[in-house]
């Protein structure tokens, strides 16, 4: 269960004092709990995916925001962040990898985009994020 992982990770953290890793932990963790909390039973562990993945992307758009910013120290943060929290994801599946699992899985040329990210999204969830994944899809029905 990637929510023990988590806790794990977090009292290492607590122990060597590392700050950044505590703090990004101790969220994630309480997002966790909070989610299976509000289901009322355990998560399944695409649901776990799908809050590591929001996390993710709300590190992103602090990066993209540091970045137009210029802040140096704020963009260190964040991608350290970032490096965290995609440790816990599986590994990331390349364009060509999308495309050859969703051609398997029936999405082809013509298909509508919605029916298509229908298709998608519950078998790429945690494998790809939802831009690249976006991204290959409409590639494959244009």
């Amino acid at each position: 269960m990637l929510k023990t992982e988590v806790f794990e990770q977090l009292k290492t953290a607590m122990r060597e004092k590392d700050t950044l890793a505590k703090g990004v932990l101790s969220l994630l963790k309480s997002a966790l709990d909070s989610a299976e909390k509000e289901k009322g039973e355990t998560l399944t562990p695409e649901e776990e995916m799908t809050i590591i993945n929001r996390e993710v992307k709300q590190t992103n758009q602090a990066l993209e925001g540091a970045q137009t910013a210029g802040r140096a120290d704020l963009i260190e943060k964040e991608e350290a962040k970032l490096t965290l929290l995609k440790s816990f994801l599986p590994k990331q599946l390349s364009e060509e990898e999308i495309a050859e699992k969703l051609g398997a899985a029936g999405v082809e040329k013509g298909m509508n985009m919605g029916e298509a990210m229908k298709i998608a999204k519950p078998l790429l969830t945690g494998q790809a994020e939802g831009a690249v994944i976006s991204k290959v899809v409409k590639s494959i029905i244009a």
